[in-house]
């Protein structure tokens, strides 16, 4: 097979170092591959693809229809070259997102109850008080252990500099219902059974124990209330693009999947329908969003959840993970305002930088986005997935006049960044191996302590020069290797 750097001439930023160098972390990797015939990756990623059609691992595009009108079921792109971490760049990730989950988690607290970060000036009040994912309901309700988000997916970026140290930079936080970690345990699974002699060749961090974690994280969050704790995973339903992942995780937690016909409220407890009767239920991850919870409270047409469970939930006798109204942290507008509250409620330097931000709600920052449209990124505040955003460099001037209009009409509902270098790493695609553009979502798990596996979901853009990674944008993913030494 011919080695990395005879098959394209831009070369990977993770794989070579700024003089053409193939990184230290990768030398063993990049010699068993420059070993093997031609047609072997070729024929691996069948057998992936065949595997994983098999086991049902897939998530549903809502923008694609089938015949009978619902969202059509894709396989997820999983690309078979890793992504290598060495250990001591994971030491500093790991401790960059223990701070920052920790600050944020202080800040969902405060603005809940105190507001000293409102108060201070710190945070802008009417960021925080008129965004949509304020909740008043949640004002003065206390949670255990003051935790609001217990499962955060914080994504990643690494852009290479002209000095050739690549920096780490905090592109998004995801504090509601972050998805994708099922990804990373079946990728991880799937190279494993591909390739079991480079994991004899590597010290590879183990993520397997993933779900006991979570479970561990899921029962600690339990109201004082029983020493057993029941826990659920709340599902929306088979047509959720990511039913896959809610099933997986109940399974190896060994938990029940319920909807929200399945449950039900009595003299202010939840309980879940079974075939031996009512079980009260202690702990619900959700994977619903907020409107969806409680049709008393939020929006009155939904079957998705169950009626009287925030009732449930403020007195004490229920606990939901993520915590209703945790949306506030990770809206793409609170954002910028994350490492002052790190300084604010820790007294500590930011480890993890953000990607420099302007809000267009202010009127220099608005000027500057509009007058630089064709260079920047611009991202709906409330966004997801990858839609409502701009990439000016690959946009059409239709498409950018169409964002000039919509700005313009809403700047409140915008935020722009520079257009980052994002790192690129050897994937490979149907002319071969060829570099692509990354990121990476590690899962943070917040409970009577804050712990994580070493690595993460590294999604990976799979159209050439795309910077946009989501599964639902094309995206694909990779196994993210962390080196215990």
């Amino acid at each position: 097979m011919q080695r990395f750097d005879e098959m394209y001439t831009r070369l990977p930023y993770e794989f070579f170092s700024q003089g053409e160098q193939v990184r230290e972390h990768y030398k063993i990797y990049d010699a068993w591959l420059a070993r093997q015939p031609g047609d072997m990756m070729a024929k691996r990623r069948e057998e992936a693809e065949m595997i994983f059609r098999r086991v049902g691992i897939t998530f549903a595009v809502y923008g694609d229809k089938d015949e009978e009108g619902a969202g059509t079921e894709r396989l997820i792109p999983f690309d078979l070259i890793p992504r290598i971490i060495p250990a001591h760049e994971w030491a500093t990730l790991e401790l960059g997102l223990v701070q920052r989950v920790t600050a944020m988690n202080r800040f969902i607290h405060d603005v809940y109850h105190g507001q000293d970060i409102l108060r201070a000036g710190v945070v802008p009040r009417e960021q925080v008080e008129r965004n949509a994912q304020f909740r008043p309901e949640m004002v003065d309700v206390e949670v255990p252990h003051q935790i609001y988000s217990h499962i955060s997916g914080i994504d990643i970026v690494r852009a290479p500099n002209p000095a050739g140290a690549g920096e780490y930079y905090v592109l998004e936080d995801n504090l509601r219902v972050p998805s994708g970690v099922s990804y990373m345990l079946e990728d991880r699974k799937m190279m494993m059974r591909l390739f079991p002699e480079l994991f004899n060749a590597h010290r590879v961090a183990p993520v397997a124990h993933y779900p006991d974690l979570l479970l561990e994280t899921l029962r600690a969050s339990s109201p004082a209330t029983t020493a057993e704790p029941t826990v659920v995973v709340l599902t929306p339903g088979m047509y959720n693009s990511a039913y896959f992942e809610h099933a997986f995780l109940a399974q190896q937690m060994g938990v029940e999947l319920v909807e929200g016909q399945d449950l039900f409220v009595k003299d202010n407890f939840v309980y879940m329908r079974t075939t031996r009767g009512p079980k009260r239920v202690d702990v619900i991850y959700r994977r619903v969003d907020d409107d969806f919870l409680d049709p008393k409270v939020f929006r009155p047409s939904s079957t998705l959840g169950c009626a009287g469970l925030l009732d449930v939930y403020r007195a004490g006798h229920v606990t939901i993970c993520n915590a209703v109204g945790t949306g506030v942290a990770d809206d793409k507008s609170i954002y910028p305002y994350v490492p002052k509250m790190i300084e604010f409620y820790l007294g500590e330097k930011p480890i993890l930088s953000n990607v420099p931000t302007y809000l267009c709600r202010n009127k220099d920052d608005l000027a500057y986005t509009l007058a630089n449209l064709k260079d920047l990124v611009v991202k709906e505040v409330h966004g997801a997935g990858g839609y409502g955003m701009l990439v000016g460099p690959a946009a059409t001037r239709a498409e950018i006049e169409d964002f000039r209009k919509a700005m313009l009409a809403n700047p409140e509902g915008y935020i722009a960044q520079p257009t980052l270098s994002l790192s690129s790493c050897p994937t490979f695609v149907e002319s071969g191996i060829a570099p692509r553009h990354i990121d990476l979502r590690p899962y943070v798990l917040s409970g009577k302590t804050v712990q994580m596996v070493p690595g993460g979901l590294t999604r990976v853009a799979l159209k050439q020069d795309s910077l946009v990674v989501n599964s639902s944008q094309g995206g694909g993913t990779k196994d993210t290797w962390i080196l215990e030494i």
